[in-house]
């Protein structure tokens, strides 16, 4: 019998690089572009068809980690976020905090935001770190280098607690250039 790995990597092809209007660098991840540990384990999570347009779901997992890779542009800032869903029957969320990190470079330092995906307020479809409307962002600031490596590693993760958690859907991720800065 043939071992498969447990973790799924991340699809390159299902990572998006575009222009916005104002000639800013734009990612689009989307579910299958993201590196999902225990994602090939069915017990764990849903895999969408490529090209499906549907979430990736979160059946349940005491280990949360979700991530993506980029390239920047250097002496740029870039907003991180993440779209995602609780399901109605979500569970394990309310008392414990995610978080969203990310660095620059393989030998950068970690900057880090809490997230707490469990709010009254999130009804459907919600972006993250922005979960309360309160319109926070979580932004990086690649290398002001152009021969630095502005690789942003960045991901959606809880893993500190042991809490088996669920219903969770994630529809990608975003990583935008910002303007002026």
């Amino acid at each position: 019998m043939a071992m498969t790995k447990p973790h799924f990597q991340a699809d390159k092809d299902e990572i998006i690089s575009l222009q916005d209007k104002e000639g800013r660098l734009c990612y689009n991840i989307k579910p299958r572009g993201l590196t999902i540990v225990w994602g090939n384990d069915e017990r764990y999570w849903k895999l969408p068809n490529k090209g499906s347009g549907d979430p990736v779901e979160l059946l349940q997992v005491s280990w949360l980690e979700v991530t993506a890779t980029v390239n920047l542009n250097p002496k740029k800032e870039y907003e991180i976020s993440f779209e995602v869903e609780l399901a109605p029957d979500a569970f394990g969320w309310r008392d414990i905090q995610a978080f969203l990190m990310a660095k620059v470079g393989k030998k950068g330092k970690y900057r880090w935001t809490k997230v707490k995906l469990a709010q009254d307020s999130n009804v459907g479809r919600f972006t993250i770190p922005d979960t309360n409307g309160n319109g926070q962002t979580f932004s990086i600031r690649s290398d002001d280098d152009a021969n630095a490596d502005n690789t942003l590693h960045f991901g959606l993760y809880e893993v500190w607690s042991g809490k088996w958690k669920g219903g969770l859907k994630i529809y990608g991720a975003n990583v935008k250039e910002v303007t002026g800065k």
